[in-house]
């Protein structure tokens, strides 16, 4: 595929027996081989059923189940998500309430996914479409994604009711990238969703409460450095929040200091956006106009 250019696939978007959040669910090809020709497909390991787990491009819901931690709205997000697709009767395990038992319907919904490549973790970068109304476009198809077509997705519905905030990065083309910021900009303006409740400029960091269900709301990228860097204080880390993003990512192989790319066009580093004072964390960038690098 030439640069831009995406992958049609179409398939079933499945949740029973899966634990689906705000913004990833799990989508079983048509056309399995399909998927070899994602770049990166060599990342990718279906399961036992086929399916995959996709991560939808340019947003990032409240966590839901980041290990035992989660955030403010993650169970709002996950069930907004999921009635959009359009299960209903979903049931949950009663001793892990983020497995789906029962849904219907069981089997899945029909769809399609719109994606060029497996990020780092093996997951199909998509724009997602729930539903096959007749307008699908074709299984195997190659085209760019107008945006006419990108508004039809359920990323784009996410971020212009504010269920989920804005997070691109440099895989998605310049012009979607635009599209999809004005769509959360306008969400944000109108207090809609998480813009309601977000605090990703400025929050107190006491402990895992301070973030969790009944703490404060921050940008999910963020939430997860902090749960981490709780983790790395409670086993005996001292310094703050950019120090210890700084140090783990000495390790190659454990790098949470995301290269990050600003309207300007500067280029610099997730650390370098935060300060700490005390318990007080700040971030100095407007979320809506960080570009994170990929992997």
């Amino acid at each position: 595929m030439d640069a831009g250019e995406q992958l049609v696939l179409r398939g079933r978007l499945v949740i029973v027996g899966k634990e689906p959040d705000g913004d990833s669910v799990r989508f079983v090809p048509d056309t399995p081989d399909l998927l070899r020709r994602l770049a990166g497909a060599d990342r990718i390991r279906p399961s036992h059923d086929g399916s995959v787990q996709l991560r939808f491009d340019a947003i990032d819901a409240p966590e839901l189940h980041y290990g035992a931690a989660a955030q403010p709205l993650g169970a709002e997000a996950r069930d907004d998500l999921l009635a959009r697709i359009g299960f209903t009767r979903v049931t949950y395990a009663g001793d892990n309430p983020t497995l789906v038992t029962a849904a219907d319907p069981a089997d899945g919904i029909r769809g399609a996914i719109l994606s060029a490549m497996a990020e780092a973790n093996g997951r199909p970068v998509s724009w997602v479409l729930a539903g096959d109304d007749g307008t699908l476009p074709a299984d195997g198809a190659v085209l760019t994604a107008d945006s006419a077509l990108l508004d039809r997705t359920l990323n784009a519905e996410l971020l212009a009711d504010g269920i989920a905030y804005y997070t691109a990065y440099t895989s998605t083309l310049d012009a979607q990238r635009a599209q999809m910021r004005e769509l959360a900009r306008t969400a944000r303006e109108k207090g809609y969703g998480v813009w309601a409740q977000d605090a990703t400029a400025a929050f107190d960091l006491t402990g895992p409460a301070s973030i969790g269900p009944g703490g404060r709301l921050v940008l999910p990228k963020l939430f997860r450095r902090c749960t981490d860097y709780l983790a790395a204080v409670a086993g005996g880390f001292s310094g703050g929040l950019p120090d210890w993003i700084r140090t783990v990512s000495a390790d190659p192989h454990h790098d949470e200091n995301d290269a990050v790319v600003l309207a300007d066009g500067t280029r610099t580093h997730l650390a370098d956006l935060l300060a700490q004072d005390g318990d007080r964390v700040t971030c100095t960038a407007d979320p809506l106009e960080i570009t994170f690098v990929e992997k």
